[in-house]
């Protein structure tokens, strides 16, 4: 949002160089970007949070700079010329109807068991009933407030220079005197209002709900198809804008507009925000009614709107304001304790300074009585963010100047009491990043189509997700890595490692069950290309190497791979680790399919760690052992095996047999083809003896190798002659 500094001048007399404005300003929360320009063309490049609608204009800053100076804030006093009397009997056109409008602003009276605000006529000295223009809400829940104002016989014309020149500043197109005065007030003090062409609105103003099937071309030449859902103003007869969002093509301002109504409303932020996104139209107003506009504020901006207008358009005023109030937002008072403030701040703060920044920020404070000073704080309206005794105090630790604190730390009695898991989670990072993973964290929600596509488990819907791609709550952590990986990919960085730890999540009945998880992620070379050898292609057992480093940090009795894993695998390059009988990972390449629908155009390679289940082992202790003093002994044995026997079963039936002296039991070659009957291979074992006390004998040796070559005829091996 841009903001200009010589616009803020109009409110506040500064004397300080913009750039130190600029600082100050940042300091006090309200951020500057950037600074450009110079002179009276210097602009600031503002970042306002989302919970400070009441600073996204030149007024909001001025009041800021004003609590940061403590300079007096000059008020928006629109000077309007007094209405014209209007003569009894006599009519004013509108639409073909006949209206006499009263001379003052209207509060509406409701019928018992009524649920619309109607604006009701006064009786005029006389007698003479004089019917304001009509507005009726229908809508109070989407509408609690609407003022509007009339102005007749306005020359439709190019704006003032001054107008013009500052609207060009913060990058805005001059339309026509009377829609730049709409964008020149909201700018200015940060309220939304629209201007109608008073001669094709068919009878009165009516805020509704749409009706099914209506249809609507907005502002911008689209014709939208409306719900019951959509809130909108309308006339007699027709919707003639989105209510909060952008007016109609049909009623706008054009050369031949004579007679103008200024809209000025309050509308629900909830009610914006859903219309805003389903018809995927964001604009000015809409941003600023979905964070919340201030109350209060609509026959203000009704007026100044009013105000530029007859300054450059001429014209006359028809009565005064017609302000409808469907229901009122009374902000509830907040209790101040000056012994909070000085123990949430740390200081002891002059009372004098507390209550300058409160009213210098549009805060009343009443004093109560009682032994300890505490103050009643009304907060105004155009600070919706403000609740709580803790937000208060925030305002004035953040004017007072959080750089005039001290830096101390809170005080703290206690110790550091480190997570169960902590150990085992420093283990895992600490291996990965000795791999050459970089440890990244992706968003916690996913697509619909992805949790399908990668789990098979209930979902945990969101209530207001951010969009369709972020709607559940994510239920694998791969979708998230392929997206990462992707984003690296698409930069030009062909080679990527990356790890994740996080929680997955998933229904169970109504409550929310979650596990903890780590997904790896890698793509291109499994090592550099140098003077020694060329660059290798990362491949499925690279990753495999991977994962059974991570394994083996963990107590556990044994690990078997099995070549089953889910779907969105490649079914060929794809396994999964089992240890003690336990699932604990799953890895392998993706499926190409999956991966060209993602646009990857490289090999991905991704690794699930199931962590809840990993963990509740503890880790492995290392233990010195001197090196053997007596020689090993190695035998090697030539099987034929059915391609059903896995090695997995060869390690099991070889460590029943508890050779107390074989250390290592490993496949050294295998073969297929040839003299090999179909659906069989050739593997080629290999066992080593060694005792750590004395030489072995070779009967004990022939010994043991004759009791594993029974065990692995047992599996059903036959033993090749040599």
């Amino acid at each position: 949002m841009k903001i200009s500094p010589q616009w803020l001048r109009d409110f506040v007399d500064l004397d300080v160089n913009y750039h130190q404005l600029a600082d100050d300003l940042t300091l006090a929360g309200i951020a500057v970007e950037s600074v450009s320009g110079e002179g009276d063309g210097t602009i600031f490049e503002m970042d306002i949070t989302t919970n400070r609608p009441d600073a996204m204009n030149h007024y909001g800053v001025a009041r800021e700079c004003s609590a940061i100076y403590d300079l007096p804030l000059r008020a928006i006093e629109p000077k309007l010329p007094a209405p014209p009397a209007a003569k009894a009997g006599s009519s004013a056109g509108f639409s073909g109807t006949t209206e006499v409008v009263p001379s003052r602003t209207e509060v509406p009276s409701r019928t018992e068991g009524s649920s619309r605000s109607v604006a009701h006529s006064p009786v005029q000295p006389g007698g003479d009933a004089r019917p304001p223009f009509p507005i009726d809400i229908q809508d109070e829940q989407g509408c609690a407030r609407f003022t509007g104002r009339v102005i007749r016989n306005v020359t439709i014309r190019p704006s003032p220079e001054k107008i013009v020149r500052r609207l060009a500043l913060l990058d805005q197109r001059p339309i026509n005197n009377a829609v730049d005065a709409t964008n020149y007030t909201l700018w200015e003090m940060g309220k939304p209002t629209h201007v109608f062409d008073l001669d094709l609105l068919e009878g009165g103003i009516v805020v509704r709900r749409a009706r099914d099937g209506e249809v609507l071309k907005t502002l911008d030449g689209v014709e939208r198809k409306l719900t019951s859902e959509d809130l909108v103003v309308a006339d007699a007869k027709k919707p003639v804008g989105l209510a909060g969002t952008m007016g109609g093509f049909d009623t706008m301002i054009t050369e031949k507009t004579r007679n103008i109504l200024i809209e000025s409303a309050w509308w629900d932020p909830v009610t914006v925000r859903k219309m805003s996104r389903r018809h995927g139209l964001h604009t000015d107003a809409s941003h600023r009614f979905e964070r919340g506009a201030d109350y209060e504020s609509t026959v203000l901006s009704c007026n100044r709107v009013a105000e530029l207008i007859l300054q450059s358009g001429g014209g006359e005023l028809v009565g005064g304001p017609v302000d409808v109030i469907a229901r009122r937002l009374d902000q509830a008072p907040v209790a101040l304790h000056l012994s909070e403030v000085h123990r949430i701040l740390g200081e002891r703060l002059e009372t004098a300074e507390i209550l300058r920044i409160l009213r210098r920020l549009g805060f009343e404070l009443i004093p109560e009585p009682g032994e300890e000073v505490e103050f009643t704080v009304q907060v105004p309206s155009w600070r919706l963010d403000v609740e709580r005794e803790i937000d208060v105090i925030e305002e004035i630790a953040r004017l007072h100047g959080y750089d005039k604190f001290a830096n101390t730390l809170p005080a703290y009695v206690g110790a550091v009491v480190e997570q169960p898991d902590a150990e085992k989670d420093k283990k895992l990072r600490t291996a990965l990043l000795a791999l050459g993973y970089d440890e990244t964290i992706s968003l916690t929600f996913i697509s619909h189509q992805d949790a399908e596509q990668f789990s098979a488990v209930p979902v945990i819907e969101l209530a207001n997700p951010l969009s369709e791609e972020a709607s559940v709550m994510r239920t694998s952590m791969v979708p998230g890595m392929l997206n990462m990986l992707g984003y690296n990919l698409n930069r030009g960085s062909d080679s990527v490692r990356l790890f994740e730890a996080g929680n997955v999540f998933q229904a169970a009945g109504e409550k929310t069950a979650e596990f903890k998880r780590m997904c790896l992620g890698a793509t291109g070379s499994a090592f550099p290309a140098s003077v020694h050898q060329p660059a290798r292609a990362l491949s499925f057992f690279d990753l495999m190497g991977d994962v059974e480093t991570l394994l083996a940090a963990f107590q556990h009795t044994g690990i078997e791979y099995k070549a089953e894993a889910a779907e969105y695998y490649h079914p060929g390059r794809s396994a999964c680790a089992v240890m003690d009988g336990e699932v604990v990972a799953q890895f392998g390449q993706i499926h190409p399919e999956i991966a060209a629908g993602r646009k990857l155009k490289q090999d991905i390679f991704v690794a699930e760690l199931y962590l809840d289940r990993l963990f509740k082992r503890g880790l492995r202790v290392a233990h010195y052992e001197a090196l053997p003093r007596y020689p090993a002994v190695e035998r090697d044995f030539s099987f034929i095996f059915d391609d059903s026997v896995e090695f997995a079963k060869m390690q099991k039936a070889v460590a029943a047999l508890d050779l107390s002296e074989l250390r290592s039991f490993v496949p050294v070659e295998i073969f297929r083809g040839g003299a090999i009957p179909a659906g069989k291979y050739s593997l080629l074992l290999r066992a080593t003896f060694q005792s750590g006390e004395r030489t072995l004998r070779e009967d004990e040796v022939g010994r043991w190798s004759g009791e594993m070559v029974k065990g692995l005829e047992h599996l059903g091996g036959t033993m090749r002659a040599s």
